[in-house]
């Protein structure tokens, strides 16, 4: 019995990696791409990154709410397939494409009537307020679609598709960056054709993923859309996972807003360099945050199978992986970003500010990283996202947005 446990183990090890793998070289191009997109955009002018910097402010928290849908989707199949149970697992599919498409035109409607005076309550400056304008109202006319993506990919990756999504990802954004480039660079439209070809990418993408879930040869086969009918206790169960993890998140990208309001006080310089700061801090952890999101599926179908020793076992035993990843990608990081602040255009105030906060950076996320995120992964795929969302909540509203507010404001750290 112990041997056969031991080769359950090594076979779940061997999953986990090929699982995580995919998923860290999906989420790289999305930042890699989206590097590319601000560098491309920089050229035009440094305004105009500004801009863009700013709506995606707003769509981020769009994605953040859509996302609340998908990483409970995400859960509950883990569950039900690591049960064997697949006719919940259908039936949850089905469920979810009615829930987030009521989400996503709520999301909408908001986007367009709300954006103008959440622009002036985050200090938007005047010079990029059109730009930021424009930019989000083109992304913003197709949440839908982005709202449909994600919650297909997420049901994609609790059947174990990683591959195939990782795939999809890679075409889509070598589309967004070949847009980019003929739309900014060959029709001179700036941040309306950087928004166009994420836009046109987008929908891409969601069309493949619906074809790869209407195939009879899958697992879960996700079709004859017009016969869906809500059901009550599974959205009860989406919902219930749903908007713990959406408020957490949600409340992390107002607190964010509420810093970049602090950071739009002190300039474009400012923006650009907090901007591109972001980008490189993704950048560091991206690997990790690979490893957490394979974690879940695995963590869900342990605990739907009732394997709770293994689910605690494979936490452990990632956390350690996940701390030599991030130490690894730190220094890695670091060493590129002179180079990247150089490719980048940035101006040189923007560079030097940039660089000071990835240093700091480097020496701090390695301590602090893994033992708030990895452990919390766990923690979601076996249903308890209540804990995380308070202390998410807590830590960022009453440390990092307090303390950004106090420092620049009141004692003018900049």
């Amino acid at each position: 019995m112990k041997y056969q446990n031991d080769i359950d183990k090594m076979n779940t090890n061997r999953n986990l990696f090929l699982m995580s793998l995919p998923i860290f070289v999906e989420l790289l191009l999305q930042l890699l791409v989206g590097n590319v997109d601000q560098m491309m955009v920089s050229r035009v002018s440094q305004p105009s990154v500004a801009a863009i910097v700013n709506a995606n402010q707003i769509m981020n928290l769009v994605i953040i709410v859509l996302s609340m849908a998908s990483t409970a989707v995400t859960v509950i199949l883990s569950q039900y397939l690591g049960a064997q149970d697949e006719k919940n697992a259908s039936r949850t599919c089905m469920v979810s494409i009615v829930l987030i498409g009521g989400v996503s035109l709520a999301a909408t409607i908001l986007v367009f009537a709300g954006h103008t005076p959440l622009y002036r309550a985050i200090h938007v400056p005047e010079e990029v307020f059109d730009e930021a304008s424009l930019y989000l109202l083109i992304v913003g006319a197709f949440i839908l679609v982005q709202g449909f993506y994600l919650t297909f990919s997420a049901m994609i990756r609790a059947f174990a598709m990683v591959k195939e999504v990782m795939i999809i990802s890679v075409i889509m954004n070598a589309m967004n960056i070949v847009g980019n480039a003929i739309l900014i660079f060959g029709f001179h439209m700036g941040v309306a054709g950087a928004a166009l070809s994420t836009l046109i990418s987008r929908i891409f993408c969601a069309i493949v993923v619906m074809y790869f879930l209407r195939s009879p040869k899958e697992e879960i086969c996700v079709r004859d859309y017009i016969k869906i009918r809500p059901d009550r206790h599974k959205i009860k169960m989406i919902l219930a996972l749903g908007i713990p993890t959406g408020i957490e998140n949600g409340m992390f990208q107002f607190g964010k807003l509420a810093i970049q309001s602090t950071v739009s006080t002190l300039g474009t310089a400012a923006i650009a360099a907090q901007a591109m700061t972001n980008i490189l801090e993704n950048l560091n952890g991206i690997a990790a945050i690979g490893i957490g999101i394979g974690l879940m599926n695995v963590v869900g179908e342990c605990i739907g199978a009732g394997r709770k020793d293994e689910a605690i076992y494979y936490t452990k035993k990632m956390c350690l992986v996940s701390e030599v990843v991030i130490i690894i990608s730190c220094l890695l990081v670091f060493a590129l970003t002179k180079p990247i602040i150089h490719l980048g255009g940035m101006s040189a105030e923007s560079g030097r500010m940039c660089f000071f906060m990835v240093t700091w950076i480097t020496i701090i996320k390695p301590i602090v990283w893994v033992p708030a995120f990895i452990p919390a992964y766990s923690m979601r795929a076996a249903g308890d996202v209540k804990f995380s969302m308070i202390l998410s909540c807590t830590t960022m509203w009453l440390c990092r947005v307090t303390l950004c507010v106090v420092l620049c404001r009141v004692f003018g750290f900049g």
